[in-house]
């Protein structure tokens, strides 16, 4: 199922097929027909129709499996993509000596998470998380939370342009 025209074309024959079954019902019921068509023509038209939309749900139910499949594929990339991201981060606190509070308060910082939401999960004082988060910015040398997520967002594009 590589190339698009083959889809184009099986959709096309799909529905011709389902547009003469539907001509024949309607024109039946209309009686609209001048002249009758010949017995095994209109079934020779018939087993074609018929096979045109069993070919086309057979390549829906193929379409369908390969969605499956690279959606799996997709998913256990991004897993690995996870797991690779937060061992960076627990390396880089690590370099850091960052205390597992710290190490806590960095996380939620790169989440996204305010000063009060972090202090309000950690069940702290306001005045703790940003005592906190100046030693985080201290010890890894930037100057606020936007150079701290800046560090790890620069080695992840770094690393997906293949550049050090």
């Amino acid at each position: 199922m590589k190339s698009p025209w083959v889809l184009v074309g099986l959709l096309l024959l799909q529905s011709l097929c389902a547009m003469f079954f539907l001509a024949d019902i309607v024109l039946t019921l209309v009686g609209v027909r001048s002249a009758p068509v010949a017995w095994h023509i209109r079934e020779l038209l018939e087993i074609g129709a018929a096979l045109g939309l069993l070919l086309g749900a057979g390549l829906g139910a193929i379409a369908w499996r390969q969605a499956v499949r690279a959606r799996a594929r997709a998913e256990a990339s991004l897993a690995q993509v996870q797991l690779a991201f937060r061992d960076h981060m627990e390396a880089s606190f690590a370099t850091w000596q960052l205390t597992p509070a710290e190490r806590d308060v960095a996380l939620f910082s790169i989440k996204g998470l305010s000063i009060q939401e972090i202090a309000q999960l950690r069940q702290t004082s306001e005045g703790t998380v940003k005592a906190q988060c100046n030693a985080i910015y201290r010890k890894a040398g930037v100057s606020g939370r936007a150079q701290l997520m800046s560090l790890f967002l620069d080695d992840l594009l770094a690393d997906a342009t293949g550049a050090t």
